[in-house]
């Protein structure tokens, strides 16, 4: 489709509103010149896309292209309209500000953070771009759902210029400990702005309560369960912080592993590598916070120790390009390059490779075959909202096979407990649950993926977007009616 064609339908006010940094869509450019929109990559886009198909609603976003916003146009069943952004603000509100200042904060500090004030106001300058455009094409009384860490002020300055509508935001990654937060010069701004919402939703219990714990640290305000009495600060009204962790649309993902195209893949890839004894997977993106450098590690070390037989064992790392442009990110890359070249040097065999390391982005097809093709999924972040690898994984397993390795600090260990769930930082205890993954018998996997298919198929993207939206009509107060019940398959029941 065009770049801004496809837009034969008149400019319009809509009931459901969605707010995020990103378009669900990359813009694309053949060697001919011609332009088309792709779906991205990306946990944000895979659990909205479902969520958005059966709503008369429209995203709101950057088209991920510094210079002039395209025009609103429709993609894949749901209406776009693109917020500009210049390179300088592209470089200060968003790998600036965001994911230099914010995202180091958030996740622990694992690297430090830098705080800026030229960031800072640019970033105040794109929330406020991204209320106004939000203000244009909400109509009277409308749902507006503000997403993730790069918008944090939106719900405020939305409030300040529409107070008819409704305001939810979620918090996809991690709120960070009052301790930690309180280093943001900003931080009662922040607050502030989040608390022009209505009903704000967190990933765990315990993102919750530290973002309560730090409007009544920082703010002094009254908190009472889990409701804040704002007072004056945007207008007097009660909002409502509470966990409503987010998950992956299982039906779709179950259904597209059982194809056969998908099947024969797996096959494939297994085939590709000797057809190993035993087969280890990473998916994540190319980030500090993901723990590829101590999986690594750990992997290392079990082939060094022979422990593992790195001519009968390879590790597949998929590793998706991210923020590139970040020192941290460039520092990053080089570790991981030289670790995976180390690995490879020492231990592989001809035609078996120890690792396979591939720093690209893979459609939901090849990660279905992927996902199928290995025995243990090595899901180990530092820190993580959820992980919606780990998710996708169980979807996929339909064979009930598969063992899936999870950090403890994630927000997917707290629902999935039948993982075998791991401290990364402990290198020792992570290589003991490599092993232990590895050498399950097929009795103890099955019974493990089939609790967790089971949890998964019950709380699965819709029951997620319908517990939030459920929350926020209801809110400051609790819902009075049963969350919406999700979809469900039946027919593909595990006993």
């Amino acid at each position: 489709m065009a770049d801004s064609a496809g837009s034969s339908r008149p400019s319009s006010t809509f009931d459901f509103v969605i707010a995020a940094n990103r378009l669900p869509v990359d813009r694309v450019v053949d060697e001919d010149g011609n332009v088309s929109w792709h779906r991205s990559p990306g946990g944000l886009v895979t659990a909205m896309e479902s969520v958005m198909a059966d709503r008369d609603g429209v995203w709101v976003g950057w088209s991920g292209e510094a210079g002039e916003a395209p025009e609103p146009f429709d993609e894949a069943g749901m209406r776009l309209h693109p917020v500009p952004l210049s390179e300088d603000e592209v470089q200060a509100y968003y790998e600036g500000f965001s994911n230099d200042t914010l995202w180091p904060v958030y996740h622990d500090v694992i690297v430090p953070a830098q705080f800026h004030r030229k960031w800072w106001n640019v970033y105040r300058e794109v929330n406020e771009r991204f209320a106004r455009t939000l203000a244009e094409v909400a109509a009277e009384g409308a749902t507006v759902w503000v997403h993730d860490y790069q918008l944090q002020l939106v719900p405020a300055f939305l409030r300040q210029l529409r107070p008819d509508v409704r305001i939810g935001w979620f918090d996809h990654i991690p709120f960070p400990p009052v301790e930690l937060f309180a280093q943001i010069p900003w931080r009662a701004a922040i607050l502030e702005g989040l608390l022009g919402a209505d009903f704000l939703g967190f990933q765990r219990p315990g993102d919750a309560g530290n973002f309560l714990r730090a409007c009544r640290h920082i703010l002094g305000m009254t908190v009472k369960g889990d409701v804040i009495h704002v007072g004056k600060v945007t207008g007097g009204h009660d909002v409502r912080a509470a966990c409503v962790p987010i998950s992956v649309d299982f039906r779709s993902m179950d259904e597209l592993a059982r194809t056969p195209s998908v099947r024969a893949r797996a096959r494939e890839i297994r085939a590709s590598l000797g057809d190993p004894s035993l087969l280890l997977l990473g998916i994540d993106r190319l980030d500090y916070t993901k723990g590829i450098r101590h999986r690594l590690k750990a992997y290392e070390e079990l082939l060094k120790d022979g422990s593992l037989d790195g001519a009968d064992t390879t590790f597949i790392q998929i590793a998706t390009p991210s923020r590139e442009r970040i020192d941290a990110y460039i520092d990053l890359r080089e570790h991981v390059e030289g670790a995976v070249g180390r690995i490879n040097g020492n231990y592989s065999a001809i035609g078996s490779p120890a690792m396979e390391y591939l720093h690209q982005a893979y459609g939901r097809e090849e990660l279905a075959a992927l996902y199928l093709a290995a025995d243990v999924m090595v899901v180990t972040p530092l820190r993580d909202g959820m992980n919606l690898v780990a998710k996708e994984y169980i979807a996929c397993r339909h064979d009930n096979g598969g063992a899936l390795l999870l950090s403890e600090f994630t927000g997917a260990a707290e629902e999935l407990r039948e993982a075998f769930l791991v401290n990364p930082h402990d290198i020792v205890g992570l290589k003991r649950a490599i092993l232990d993954a590895a050498h399950a018998s097929p009795q103890e996997r099955s019974r493990r993926m089939k609790a967790l298919r089971r949890r998964v198929r019950r709380n699965d993207v819709q029951h997620w977007a319908g517990a939030f939206l459920d929350a926020l009509e209801a809110a400051p107060n609790k819902p009075v009616r049963p969350v919406r019940k999700p979809t469900r398959d039946h027919t593909h029941e595990e006993h």
